[in-house]
């Protein structure tokens, strides 16, 4: 989720590159019954180095299901938390790959196949001409696919997140920084995720409802 123009954070996920997108076992990871469904646990930082510092620790802790959240984006942040990046970049280059090719085919049947014409007498695929044409299909082919991947990825459009549920989350786009484990990672055991999170120097540390 990145999203600067409309003042929203940043969020750096492990999982889903978005913004500038950091008890006893069992199925309720130590929660009693009866209570909300839990998305996570959430600590609260001053500045982006303590953050930074925690996530690190976090991932060498052998937890993976992670995000982090700041007023801007953070480059540590990402690396802190093992985030790569590596998808959009492909999917922009397939789409500029589909966009030159489909450009030039497109003048190549029309010119050749569908409505061939002898001009001056050159040869019907006179490819030197298709050239600016392929390159502005290519351009606008991965363009559209920088932005349409980028939504994907970040799950965009996303009125509701179970982070809006945390206290002071609101300060994120402001100077506070934040630090979520999730539920759903294969180490998450509520109460010793929260005697974790204690060690790390944050602000506040507190529960995510969904």
């Amino acid at each position: 989720m990145a999203e600067d123009d409309n003042n929203e954070p940043w969020e750096h996920d492990l999982e889903d590159p978005e913004p500038f997108h950091h008890e006893a076992s069992g199925s309720s990871h130590g929660r009693g019954r009866g209570t909300p469904a839990l998305y996570g646990v959430m600590a609260e930082f001053d500045n982006p180095s303590v953050l930074v510092a925690a996530a690190r620790r976090t991932y060498q802790e052998g937890y993976r299901r992670i995000n982090g959240y700041s007023p801007y984006p953070i480059e540590e942040l990402s690396e802190a938390i093992g985030f790569k990046g590596m998808t959009l970049p492909l999917i922009v280059l397939i789409g500029g790959i589909v966009g030159g090719l489909g450009g030039f085919f497109m003048q190549y049947w029309m010119e050749v196949i569908n409505y061939p014409l002898n001009v001056g007498g050159k040869p019907y695929n006179s490819w030197p001409a298709f050239i600016p044409i392929t390159f502005e299909c290519t351009v606008l082919c991965a363009a559209f696919a920088a932005v349409l991947g980028m939504l994907m990825l970040n799950k965009l459009p996303q009125p509701y997140h179970p982070v809006f549920n945390a206290p002071n989350f609101a300060l994120a786009t402001r100077d506070r920084f934040f630090l979520v484990i999730e539920a759903n990672d294969p180490k998450f055991i509520h109460r010793e995720v929260l005697q974790f999170m204690g060690t790390l120097g944050a602000r506040d540390v507190s529960d995510v409802e969904v």
